[in-house]
């Protein structure tokens, strides 16, 4: 299982300790590839509404094959990315 955690974490799938709702898994899956969590989160429901029944699968599976942040230790070449919120703009 460390294996399978190691090569998550190494991709950059990984749940982060911060926006988090459920497990983490939309927040990590919108960090790794660049979303704001709540789209990544949106997005992820509409593509599991197109294979019904998926979400009680492909979610759990991914809360229990993605490693949480706290324990990922990073090696030289794989740092921490952190979401950073946009700011909202001055009036």
């Amino acid at each position: 299982m460390n294996d399978i955690h190691q090569t998550f974490a190494g991709n950059g799938l990984v749940r982060p300790r911060d926006h988090r709702v459920l497990g983490g898994v939309c927040a990590g899956l919108g960090r790794r590839f660049g979303l704001d969590p709540w789209a990544a989160r949106i997005l992820f429901v509409l593509v599991l509404m197109v294979l019904p029944g998926s979400q009680l699968l492909i979610y759990p599976i991914l809360w229990i094959l993605m490693p949480s942040e706290e324990y990922v230790t990073y090696g030289p070449s794989v740092p921490p990315t952190h979401y950073t919120p946009p700011t909202p703009p001055s009036v």
